[in-house]
């Protein structure tokens, strides 16, 4: 199954409606009051990338075909959550599910539109819904801290595992998430076979209206300082902007999106931003028949990146011929590559580096 990243916040945040925009669709209900989403809804988005189309052209490919992420829209969730409040135990059970989270926020002001806390206050909202989560992982916690408990009475060996399963119950008393931790750490890793909420990756999305498109103002900015103690990201997007310009054809898009100041789409941003928090990069290839861009976590060998394209080729991997995009724009033909020594002969231990064009030879 592809990694997911599920999108999650307060009720009336703009969620669904972000939701809509990514997909294109409407498999999503936006509608004026809470929980007008139940079930999950599910999408397939494209992650935007450039050098896809120089690809084709240099390659004379028939397509393009660029990597994508899954999108989960999930039930909006309200204070006693993790007590099974309004859609609590649901919510929680589908962001469980999830690979990574994306925390939609308000940022705008809109008397028309309820807000279930009675007025916007982002960090405020953030607090609500990491507190929830923290509270739902301490429980989980517990029940594992009982077993633990019982194994290290049998077994020393079980010693560490139980101590960093005590410090990281003191992070969640504390209302700190379990990702507070190292990447690598003992208590990551408990976490993770734990399947805690909180150790997820997260990644915020402030919801602004179009006055704020240009100036987005203090309550992004204060959204910003949260994701900053976090190292984590933030994407600003206006979701009802998105929306409308989602259903034009891409010249009008670009042609509105100029007229209001955006450089880039905030979907593309957020497609972007959610692939490399799901820890994802990306290997190329380019033929006739298509130009790729090939999703594999970052720090796979290029056995494996093989096999992301065919377990045949992954079993009979010879040697992967790369060359960086930077030097197929360069040279733009093989010949010429191969003339000027940038085509690199690599093994199956070879680590992919973001942005490879690869060739792999392999016996059938």
């Amino acid at each position: 199954m592809p990694l997911s990243c599920g999108i999650v916040g307060l009720p009336n945040v703009g969620k669904s409606t972000i939701f809509n925009a990514l997909t294109r669709s409407a498999a999503a209900l936006a509608a004026n009051y809470p929980f007008a989403t139940i079930e999950p809804n599910v999408g397939e988005v494209a992650v935007p990338d450039e050098r896809l189309a120089v690809l084709q052209d240099l390659a004379h490919a028939a397509r393009i075909v660029p990597a994508t992420v899954r999108f989960v829209d999930i039930a909006g969730l309200v204070r006693g959550a993790s007590a099974g409040e309004g859609l609590g135990n649901a919510f929680l059970s589908h962001i469980r599910e999830t690979d990574a989270i994306a925390m939609v926020v308000r940022c705008f002001e809109a008397p028309d539109v309820v807000h279930v806390e009675g007025e916007p206050d982002p960090v405020r909202d953030v607090d609500i819904v990491e507190i929830e989560l923290a509270l739902a992982d301490l429980a989980t916690m517990q029940r594992r801290m009982d077993r633990l408990e019982r194994e290290a009475r049998a077994g020393a060996k079980v010693r560490p595992r139980l101590e960093a399963a005590k410090r990281l119950t003191d992070t969640l008393e504390q209302g700190r998430p379990a990702r507070s931790f190292a990447i690598g750490s003992l208590e990551r890793e408990v976490a993770r076979e734990a399947f805690l909420l909180t150790v997820k990756p997260m990644l915020y999305v402030a919801n602004v209206d179009e006055a704020q498109i240009e100036h987005p103002g203090p309550l992004v900015d204060a959204v910003a300082g949260k994701a900053s103690t976090e190292s984590s990201r933030i994407v600003v997007l206006c979701g009802k902007i998105e929306a409308e310009l989602a259903g034009l054809p891409e010249r009008d898009a670009a042609e509105l999106r100029a007229g209001l100041g955006i450089t880039r789409s905030g979907l593309d941003e957020l497609a972007a931003a959610a692939y490399d928090r799901l820890g994802m990069m990306t290997f190329l290839t380019a033929g006739e028949k298509e130009a790729r861009a090939w999703p594999i976590p970052k720090g796979t060998t290029a056995l494996h990146a093989a096999g992301a394209i065919h377990s045949d080729i992954e079993r009979g991997f010879i040697r992967a011929e790369i060359v960086s995009y930077e030097d197929y724009v360069k040279y733009r033909t093989m010949e010429a590559m191969r003339s000027a020594g940038v085509v690199r002969s690599e093994g199956k231990e070879y680590v992919m580096r973001e942005g490879d064009v690869v060739h792999f030879r392999f016996n059938v």
